[in-house]
């Protein structure tokens, strides 16, 4: 049975034109079902699986049998919760069934670090279900969910436009969506909306990010690594990396909004024009959204919270800094477990926090401080240049070029 799988052809979500094609052809059902305001329930689970089936075949065997014992896990770990939720509150088991639900994911991560080679519980996409699974615990210990739906839980989890690398949708609005079928005008400016999407993402991954990473990026990169140490090459590749990651990523996630429209459910937007960004708060309120929302909701707001209600802290100002550097650092190691994703959560969390003081600073001085045009100009090119110094580290090349 293995071996026959090791011989179906795998294919990568959004990876080439080829994969749209096939996705075209099964996705016409769907939207004439939308459209005269039906949903065929089981044509769509079968085009998911299909899809899903076939981004595990090939070489992936082995990720796609640790994907069916991640999903078994989570949904013991979540149904349980969400039926525990009904009739009880303790903390404890609140703590213990979030820490269960991470677990596989924590395991993946570690275990490069610890043991030298990858975890066979890893497989492409095991964050992103992981934020969904999590998620649905901790809202669920707020009370927004109610009961355990095991068919929804399915269909949440591994919504296949979604799986690979989000956006990271929150339960309540998926089901929402699912339950209530647009209106045929919705749904046509939907589908509109969609192919909008498709044409400007396939000319953000296949156009520019596929110039910048595959021509560009090895001259600079050959250049710098030449040179050694700081060099304009450097800076160039910087430049080159930090671009090609977003246009690469934009493009991946306009992709998922766009199919995700065309089953009738409106996932959030990843990205909202972030190098207009006027300071470090806002870059993050328009960088990779749906994850650093994730982040602010269920890791900033809540840590934050218990800081708070404990007193840890006397000030509230050393607590926000405490939560944002935890926070950041978090995210850092949720990349994985090397010194430069540390290293670029730190970097992020401290400039959060110079960030925060000079916006205090600029509201108790407003009346000194220039704020204008130019000011507001500056203020974009200044944050550009951290972001772009993060993705530096981000990228792992001074890793590449100071330490091998």
């Amino acid at each position: 049975m293995l071996d026959f799988l090791h011989k179906i052809p795998n294919l990568d979500a959004y990876g080439n034109p080829q994969y749209f094609f096939y996705l075209a052809i099964a996705l016409i059902p769907v939207a004439v079902g939308i459209y005269r305001q039906r949903r065929f329930h089981v044509y769509e689970a079968l085009v998911q699986f299909v899809f899903i089936f076939l981004m595990f075949t090939g070489g992936k065997v082995d990720q796609g049998l640790a994907l069916l014992a991640y999903i078994a896990w989570e949904f013991v770990v979540v149904g349980s919760y969400l039926t525990y939720r009904k009739n009880s509150n303790n903390t404890l088991v609140f703590y213990l069934m979030t820490f269960l639900s991470i677990l596989p994911l924590v395991i993946v991560k570690v275990s490069p670090a610890l043991l030298g080679h990858n975890s066979l519980l890893g497989f492409i996409g095991i964050s992103y279900l992981t934020f969904r699974s999590t998620g649905m615990v901790m809202t669920a210990r707020d009370g927004v969910i109610s009961g355990f739906n095991p068919w929804m839980f399915f269909k949440f989890v591994l919504f296949m436009p979604t799986f690979t690398s989000g956006p990271i949708d929150r339960y309540e609005r998926f089901e929402k969506d699912y339950d209530n079928l647009p209106s045929q005008d919705e749904y046509l400016d939907m589908i509109q909306k969609a192919v909008w999407y498709i044409m400007v993402g396939f000319l953000f991954k296949f156009i520019i990010a596929y110039m910048l990473k595959d021509i560009a990026m090895p001259y600079v990169e050959d250049r710098a690594l030449s040179r050694g140490g700081l060099s304009w090459s450097l800076m160039g590749y910087m430049y080159v990396y930090g671009l090609d990651l977003y246009f690469d990523f934009a493009g991946y996630s306009l992709f998922a909004v766009a199919i995700s429209y065309i089953f009738g459910i409106k996932s959030p937007m990843n990205f909202n024009r972030p190098f207009i960004s006027k300071n470090l708060k806002d870059f993050w309120n328009r960088w990779h959204i749906s994850l650093s929302f994730w982040f602010r909701d269920f890791v900033f707001m809540r840590l934050t919270f218990t800081l708070m209600k404990k007193k840890v802290f006397k000030s509230r100002v050393t607590t926000a800094n405490v939560a944002y550097i935890l926070n950041m650092l978090l995210m850092g190691f949720w990349h994985g477990v090397t010194w430069y994703y540390i290293v670029y959560g730190l970097f992020h969390g401290l400039g959060l926090v110079i960030n925060d003081a000079w916006l205090r600073y600029k509201r108790k001085h407003k009346n000194q401080i220039p704020h204008n045009k130019f000011t507001e100009i500056f203020a974009i090119f200044l944050t550009i240049q951290v972001v772009f110094v993060g993705f530096l580290i981000f990228s792992g090349f001074l890793d590449k070029l100071f330490f091998r």
